[in-house]
């Protein structure tokens, strides 16, 4: 399993951040590849909730099940990925002073065989895991700051 990990200290405190980052419907925002997210109960994420994401590469469509394994709102998240990708994404929010957080986020992977993951993987290599999750916490860094001005 591929493991990554990147961190950004954002301009805004814990509730702002974990309003952007616990809101799944926020993914396409951070990561063209998604084009749909469905399942997303009303009242938000708690342990035990699924729902699926649609991911585009090249062309090709594929979906993707996600399920919370753990969360502590403002804190931590832990959550499991089936379909294309397997994996784990975990999310932490860390306090800071002056009203700013640090937000940390590992996820482990690997991508399944087929036509699709195939290619998935080989963009992935490309492209480099790492980059493709700095541009995703940046996007979110972003969001969080502009919504708490």
């Amino acid at each position: 399993m591929t493991v990554v990990e990147v961190s950004e200290v954002i301009d805004a405190p814990p509730k702002t951040v974990w309003d952007v980052v616990a809101n799944p419907w926020n993914l396409p925002v951070w990561d063209r590849h998604i084009y749909e997210v469905k399942g997303v109960p009303k009242a938000g994420l708690e342990r035990g909730t699924e729902y699926t994401t649609g991911v585009r590469f090249l062309g090709a469509r594929a979906h993707a099940s996600a399920r919370v394994l753990e969360i502590e709102p403002e804190r931590y998240s832990k959550i499991e990925l089936r379909g294309l990708v397997d994996g784990v994404v975990e999310t932490w929010l860390e306090p800071l002073d002056r009203g700013r957080t640090r937000l940390r986020h590992r996820v482990a992977f690997r991508f399944k065989g087929g036509t699709i993951g195939e290619l998935a993987a080989r963009a992935i290599q490309m492209l480099g895991a790492t980059t493709l999750l700095r541009r995703g916490i940046r996007a979110q860094k972003r969001q969080a700051e502009n919504s708490s001005r």
